[in-house]
């Protein structure tokens, strides 16, 4: 019978419907907004009954699963608008015999296409007809269409508007077809059907809604989702799932947490064969070369006919839904079955895993040579309801994953537990979790769970994959192997003239490729990139100068490419690829490379006939003749337009030569190797820049299916960093050698740089490294810099990572893009192939002379020679650091000398200068400063100053930029809070914590951030704080994490973060609780319950899709939001992060209010930015793009004395603001009131703004771009390089928010619902409140105990109480065990998070991921039921009890879990103990401090980073030492005091869990203590004992 689970529970109580706003069509691409970056994370979970036995209560287990994870979901201001949830069921073969209408033939032999039809009968008719013909010509047989009984009334307005009609096809199965030619002729009806149904939305521009989608196609399995809610799809479906008579023997549900609130039923899942909870990365890349594939592609079953099967991926579905295709394209139409398929697409990381048998590695390395890991976050779950049904998780383990198998047989798997909480105790055989990389299987033909080793042992040894490979798979490496070692002719002028040709600088040499060659690093930078966008500069720029990489936020993490290499892997299978879905013994000939950036060795064994065991190769010119290549500037009207240039025609023609050379001719085979060359560049001869051809051939390559025919490498001579690197691999090529840059590293050592800059750590100058030594050094410095640039997006693999188009480019024109970058997210127009060729040319003739070339011509103007007189010198046009008369930069010493001027005097006069210095730069540097506001609109207005609201109220939108207290001094620190709370604005902590004694005076800042860090992130420090701000991303290095050296590292600083002095610390690039949208959504309940009366806020970095996952932090219930420009200033961080990644702040803002005003999500929060922001112009144009607050770093610094040293990350600023040094922190002058000046100067010449435009509020100006802004025409004419700046297209970012969505807000009016007032901790603080008020008055009170039941619903449970704790009673707290809370059942999500000291929470059940979060001095204890117990037949040592990043930041307090952990458990503690059973990977990441106990096995990447604190970990086999990172640590035995300390530990362990292991050990222990190892890092043992060494000092003195 139903059970309760089909009621909505009561916290999740229907909300009074609200108007929407919101659009009932999703829109397409609208000025900035763009679909394509839309995402979606979610909940997942599957119900099976191992032996197939169909039930109602599968399906009522399910639904509660899926309706108890609806925090997991999303949905916008309307309650009743869901996201999207649904349930994939096994057949009801007896409710449809009873219920369908028709007479059916025998199970299996009839199948149901469930699909979703328009609204409109024509269009249905025309959809209903597509699927009929398909199927009629698959040779299907047709019974007809069942139309489903739906019950919509509960529905909100978005799902209502979009709704189709569910209705269901019957077929039959031909006579004589087996199952599998059944299942695969209607996959084969479904794909034809589908694509043809693309095909119309295509052709007649129309969307989803006017054609057919087929959800499900199958005889095992039908699928029923829409945009529901979770609690709506039983109810939608009522006339199948409400019945009684309707069973199952399987269910996988899911709910979808979308950035968005537009209308999707086809977005829903599960889909037709898995259901995805996480991000393919990778996708660009993953769905070009599946269409690079398609040429080779041919069923075994199918032949020539699976043509019509292709396109398999499609821009019109998700990142699942192109996941799902290919998924079902495998199992059907080759030979693979599910679990294979799922181990190809998701491989687990393998290269470097020595945990892997040979045959499992030999599988991996041949799939890799098929297809690239579609790679990101990810958990699939899939099925065919008929043999197997199964899960598996990506190879970093970044979703949660949980399954209970029953004593009954069935098997329960999703992302918490507690989800159906009937299942009791005692019912439960094994609680596990799935590890990463790993498989959960069932074969519901054996009846049993496969264990992940032996189903893919069975898989490996299926065919001889390591005889294939070694047989068949060729190595670069080996190639090069046979030629002779790179010796450099190296000429100083010729030399020379190749630098200049190809865009060498002297800082290029001295800043970039010094450190590389030198150890083997990239340079290292501060304070941000203030130079000029290449699109704006007169300077000529390469055109890598023009793209921005992207990065993870958000909805997935970056990856630490240090810390967890061992998931990295830059080895690639190149060259000729098979038929993928006909694997034999040829797929795997291709050949091996290992590093992306080739020696000159490997470059040669390419070129080398006799080194290529037969490949064919081809070396194709990419120069162009410097004859009529001279271009004059266009007239103004035609700036923009592009040309017919030389350079367009040159790659077009380099096209049509790479194409024929892997085409081949009459009698000769095509090449299976390209090289793209510009070593015939020279004085008569042009260059193609590297990205243009890498970019055209690899776009030519795939649009006429030869793409995957050949490798395709470049020779070139602007190769030079880490982002070219990324760019040419990202952009297609399978290789590149730097072949200047080698000269570039040669010349260095020649001119004696090198030695120069080694001196210190050298003897003699003979001791410098040989040319060979640099290279290496360099290529790993690159190599280093490569794996950061693919972490930043969280990609593994660069495999993965090539083609996959990971950048925005920011300031080209559409041709150069479709040309070359075709795909490539590109938003405001920009520079042409003509502008970017002159460049080139520019270049070329400071390098061969253009003067030169004239004197140097025959009468008949032929080239005659070079004149060897004139050798050019390196420029040097400081793109790093400001030059008088180079490259324009925002801070100049002119315009810093008259801001601290007028900030000591507060001089208006003086203010002035300053902003008219500024905003002249920034006419030619940014795109606010090509900006005007309207004539018409200054020309209305009739306002009177003294109407203008005062500059007392505007200073309260000013904040101070999150500069931590570590990276800048102290005084420094406290002078910028003292400031701002003066005015009434808001200063940041930055992610150093803060000194308590601060909380109670003007020193205190207002904005608390968390960072991935978590440094000194308590109960007291979240409970003192107006906002507190969650640090996604910074605008200097988004993307990454970030270190403070040992040196920075004071007492004072140690205190404040809870580390040890003289100890570097290390911030992860991901948040560990926060690998999806849905992790947002729970961080930020868990800090509005740490301070219910403060705010929350996210920081964002702009980039392209900023304003889409806007959206979703707006959905997770932010109160505030801040997106960053990506030229914000840092302490540190190597110059690719500074320079290459982050796009400016006006795209970002004014995406964010677009994205947010169409979703009618922007009147829930405020918006604020930042980056570079120096003047009123500046912040009243954010204000005009959307922004309300405005957070400035740089000026304020300067106004305390800031000289732009740029010394930062050397702890040597002479000023006493970047530094932790005493005698240097002691020449710091500034004040407070120079902070204030500023402010109020900003604020007053703001108000002259609001007068001009006829304004008397900032408010009335928030949003208001399309109506007071313009691009001003002046500015680009004016600029050094028109042709380039001409060629901007501003309208999408002047775009009015308001006309995209008339009725929506456009500013923050109203406050989010957190829903605290329902939560259990309510319930708590009534109980306690009377003990804690009587001892924050100094009274003393009896304990309390508290018992109570817990599911999962109760997240966060204790951190509301702590709160209060922390505010009446202090960082003390209260006595030790004064409020013990007693649960039974499964807690849920961040249960303790925060938790205050004198709390104790104890579980008698299991836990969810989180679990101790933040714990602030609190105990936390879980243990296993006492009835499960019963019998002996569960070990609790064996079974997981808590999930993933338990006591992640804990900085005091004591945690107990009796039973293993998951994933991650004490990351970045610093200072609490911890005692648990067993982990899963990277324990102890990060840590600082406190001690964790392990009395089992662990994971792999054991301390990985970790640099304070003791870990002890039980180890009888002596196994441990392989799975720990050795980096930071050393391992040694347990004795002395360690082994007293260690015992009481197990000893509260074993009282506090009644743990059996604790209790044996302690038995025998003088045994038990040998099996131990104790974990020290290496620093932290060496500052102890300096610090002993120092007591024994002073002892004796």
């Amino acid at each position: 019978s139903a059970r309760a689970a089909l009621a909505r529970p009561a916290r999740y109580a229907v909300a009074p419907r609200r108007h929407l706003a919101a659009l009932t069509k999703a829109p397409g691409r609208t000025a900035l907004y763009d679909p394509q970056h839309e995402r979606d994370n979610c909940g997942v979970g599957l119900v099976a009954d191992i032996n197939k036995n169909p039930s109602r209560v599968i399906l009522t287990d399910c639904n509660e699963m899926l309706v108890r994870m609806s925090h997991r979901g999303g949905c916008g201001c309307d309650p009743q608008s869901g996201d999207g949830a649904g349930m994939l069921v096994a057949m009801p073969d007896a409710f449809m015999r009873k219920h369908s209408g028709f007479e059916l033939p025998a199970q299996g032999d009839y199948a149901v296409a469930m699909c979703f039809l328009p609204q409109d009968e024509a269009n249905a008719d025309r959809a209903r007809k597509s699927l009929e013909r398909a199927s009629r010509q698959r040779g299907l047989g047709i019974l007809g269409w069942r139309v489903l009984e739906t019950d919509n009334s509960d529905l909100g307005e978005a799902p209502l508007a979009s709704e189709p009609r569910v209705e269901q096809l019957f077929l039959t199965k031909k006579q004589g077809w087996d199952s599998r030619k059944f299942d695969q002729e209607l996959y084969r009806a479904q794909a034809v059907a589908q694509l043809e149904n693309f095909q119309i939305m295509s052709d007649e521009g129309v969307g989803e809604d006017a054609v057919l989608y087929i959800n499900s196609m199958s005889p095992h399995q039908i699928t029923y989702k829409g945009q529901l809610t979770p609690e709506q799809v039983l109810g939608y479906f009522s006339g199948d799932l409400l019945r009684d008579d309707f069973h199952t023997h399987l269910a996988l549900v899911h709910s979808r947490f979308s950035t968005n609130t537009f209308p999707s039923w086809s977005r829903a899942q599960p889909l037709r064969q898995m259901c995805h909870n996480g991000e393919i990365n990778t996708l660009r890349g993953n769905k070009n070369w599946m269409r690079a594939r398609e040429g080779l592609l041919k069923s075994p079953y199918l032949g020539d006919d699976t043509a019509k099967l292709l396109p398999v991926t499609s821009d019109e579905m998700s990142d699942s839904g192109n996941f799902d295709g290919v998924l079902q394209l495998l199992t059907n139409e080759s030979a693979m079955s599910l679990p294979e398929a799922a181990m190809i697409m998701v491989p687990e990381a393998w290269q470097d895993n020595d945990g892997l048998t040979d045959e499992k590695k030999a599988f991996y390395e041949y799939h890799s040579c098929l297809m690239e890991p579609w790679d990101g976050p990810a958990l699939i779950a899939f099925t065919d309801s008929n043999k197997w049904i199964g899960a598996t998780l990506d190879r970093n383990g970044l979703r949660p994953a949980r399954y209970y198998e029953t004593h009954d047989g069935r098997v329960l798997v999703s992302s918490e537990v507690g989800v159906v909480p009937w299942v009791k105790p005692e019912e439960i055989k094994v609680r596990s979790r799935l590890e990463p990389g790993k498989m959960f299987l069932v074969d519901l033909e054996e009846g049993r769970i496969i264990p992940d080793d032996e189903i893919k042992n069975r898989v490996a040894s299926q065919k001889p994959y390591q005889e294939w490979l070694s047989t068949h798979t060729k190595y670069l490496s080996d190639w090069a192997s046979s030629q002779k070692p790179a010796a450099f002719d190296y000429h100083d002028e010729t030399t020379a003239r190749r630098l200049v040709m190809h865009g060498y600088t002297t800082e290029t040499m001295e800043t970039l490729l010094a450190p590389m060659a030198i150890g083997g690093k990239e340079g290292f930078g501060s304070m941000g990139n203030d130079a000029a966008l290449a699109c704006l500069s007169a300077e000529p720029r390469p055109v890598s100068d023009y793209f921005k990489q992207l990065f993870a936020q958000v909805t997935n993490p970056p990856i630490d490419p240090i810390r967890e290499e061992l998931v990295m892997s830059l080895v690639c299978p190149v060259g000729p690829e098979s038929n993928l879905l006909d694997a034999g013994e040829n797929n795997c000939a291709r050949l091996v490379v290992e590093h992306p950036v080739l020696t000159p060795e490997e470059l040669a064994a390419l070129q080398d006939d006799r080194s290529r065991d037969g490949w064919s190769s081809a070396t194709v010119d990419a120069t162009f003749s410097r004859e009529g290549a001279d271009q004059p500037l266009p007239s103004p009207d035609q700036y923009g337009q592009g040309s017919d240039s030389a350079l367009e025609r040159a790659l077009a023609d380099l096209c049509e030569r790479a194409a024929r050379a892997v085409q081949g001719s009459y009698g000769r085979d095509g090449a299976a190797i390209i090289i793209l060359s510009d070593a015939l560049a020279g004085p008569d001869r042009l260059p193609i820049p590297t990205l243009l051809a890498v970019g055209a051939v690899h776009q030519h390559l795939l649009k006429t299916g030869q793409r995957g025919k050949a490798a395709l490498f470049a020779d070139c001579g602007d190769v030079k960093e880490v982002h070219d690197v990324a760019l040419a691999v990202g952009f297609g090529a399978d290789g590149v050698c730097p072949r200047v840059a080698y000269e570039a590293l040669a010349k260095l050592r020649h001119d004696g740089l090198i030695h120069a800059k080694m001196r210190n750590d050298i003897p003699s100058p003979d001791d410098v490294p040989d040319d060979a030594e640099i290279r290496k050094a360099y290529r790993k410095a690159l190599a280093k810099g490569l794996l950061k640039v693919m972490s930043k997006m969280g990609i593994s693999t660069l495999q993965s990572y090539k083609g996959a188009q990971i950048f925005e480019a920011l300031g080209l024109h559409p041709d150069v893009v479709e040309t070359c970058f075709s795909g490539t997210p590109s938003r405001i127009g920009g520079a042409s192939f003509d502008a970017i060729q002159r460049d080139v040319v520019a270049l070329h003739d400071h390098a061969w002379g253009s003067e030169t070339r004239k004197r140097q011509t025959d009468p008949a103007g032929a080239w005659t020679g070079v004149n060897h007189e004139d050798v050019p010198q390196l420029p040097n046009p400081g793109q790093f650091h400001y030059r008088n008369g180079g490259e324009v930069h925002l801070n100049t010493p002119m315009g810093m000398v008259s801001l601290q001027a007028a900030t000591k005097s507060n001089s208006r006069d003086t203010f002035l200068n300053y902003c008219r210095e500024v905003d002249e730069v920034n006419a030619k540097s940014t795109l606010r400063g090509v900006l005007r506001w309207r004539p018409d609109v200054l020309d209305k207005s009739k306002v009177a100053l003294e109407d203008v609201e005062p500059a007392k109220e505007i200073v309260k939108r000013f904040v101070t930029g999150a500069m931590s207290l570590g990276s800048i001094s102290r005084e420094s620190h406290e002078a910028l809070a003292v400031a701002m709370n003066t005015l009434g604005g808001k200063s940041n902590t930055g992610e150093g914590g803060e000194d308590p004694v601060r909380f109670g005076d003007n020193r205190r800042s207002s904005i608390k951030q968390v960072a991935s860090g978590r440094f000194g992130v308590t109960s007291h420090y979240l409970a003192n704080s107006d906002q507190i701000q969650i640090k996604m991303a910074q605008g200097a290095k988004p993307g990454e994490g970030g270190e403070l050296p040992g040196f920075k590292v004071s007492d004072y600083i140690a205190e404040c973060r809870g580390t040890t002095p003289g100890v570097g610390l290390i911030s992860p690039p991901p948040h560990h609780d926060i690998y999806s949208i849905e992790d947002l959504a729970q961080l930020i309940h868990d800090l509005k319950c740490a301070n219910p009366e403060g705010e929350v806020s996210v920081k964002l970095v702009s980039e392209v899709g900023v304003g889409v996952i806007a959206a979703g932090v707006a959905k997770a219930k932010a109160d505030h939001i801040v997106v960053s420009g990506g030229d914000g200033g840092t302490g540190a961080a190597a110059w690719t992060g500074i320079k290459c990644a982050g796009l400016p702040w006006e795209l970002g803002i004014a995406e964010t209010q677009q994205t947010l005003v169409l979703n009618d999500l922007r009147d829930r929060v405020r918006l604020q930015t930042d980056g570079q922001l120096k003047t009123p112009r500046d912040i009243c144009i954010a204000a005009a793009l959307g922004a309300e607050e405005y957070a400035l770093s740089t000026g304020p610094l300067i106004a305390l004395g800031c000289i732009m040293m740029r010394k930062c990350h050397l702890n040597t600023c002479p000023v006493g603001i970047a530094t932790q040094d005493p005698e240097l922190r002691a020449k710091f002058e500034g004040q407070p009131e120079h902070v204030i000046n500023f402010f109020f100067l900003l604020a007053e010449e703001m108000r002259r703004t609001l007068q001009s435009l006829g304004m008397t509020t900032m408010d009335e100006l928030v949003g208001a771009a399309g109506d007071v802004l313009e691009v001003d025409p002046a500015k680009l004419r004016s600029n050094g390089r028109p042709d380039k700046a001409m060629g901007l297209d501003l309208a999408p970012l002047l775009q009015s928010a308001r006309e995209l969505n008339p009725t929506a807000g456009y500013r923050h009016t109203q406050l989010q619902d957190h829903e605290l007032g329902i939560k259990a901790d309510n319930e708590l603080m009534d109980a306690a409140h009377s003990l804690i008020e009587t001892y924050a008055k100094g009274g003393s009170a009896e304990p309390i105990v508290i018992e109570r039941e817990t599911n999962n619903l109760d997240r966060t449970l204790g951190t509301m109480l702590s709160a209060k704790v922390s505010k009446a009673c202090g960082k003390p707290g209260l006595p030790d065990d004064a409020v013990r809370i007693k649960l039974e059942g499964s807690s849920g999500q961040s249960l303790g998070f925060a938790l205050a000291p004198g709390i104790t929470i104890e579980v008698i059940g299991d836990a969810n991921d989180g679990c101790g979060k933040g714990l602030s001095g609190g105990r936390v204890i879980v243990r296993p039921n006492p009835t499960q117990l019963e019998g002996g037949h569960f070990v609790p040592s064996e079974n997981v009890i808590v999930g993933n990043v338990a006591c992640y930041g804990a900085t005091a307090g004591e945690a107990f879990f009796r039973g293993v952990g998951g994933e991650r458990f004490c990351v970045r503690n610093s200072g609490a103990l911890a005692v648990v059973e067993g982990v899963g990977d990277h324990g102890c990441e990060y840590m600082t401090g406190g001690r964790m106990v392990c009395l089992g096995k662990t994971g792999r990447n054991f301390a990985a980073g970790m640099s304070g604190g003791i870990a002890y970990v039980l180890d009888p086999d002596r196994v441990f030492a392989d799975k720990c990172n050795m980096g930071m640590v050393e391992l040694g035995p347990v004795e002395g005091e360690d082994a007293d300390e260690l015992r009481g530990y197990i000893e509260k362990h074993v009282a506090a869990t009644e743990s059996s292991v604790g209790a044996d050990l302690l038995a025998d222990w003088d045994d038990s203590v040998s099996k131990f190892v104790r974990v020290m890092p290496t620093d932290y043992k060496a500052v102890l004992e300096k610090m002993k060494a120092e007591e024994d000092l002073e002892a004796t003195a």
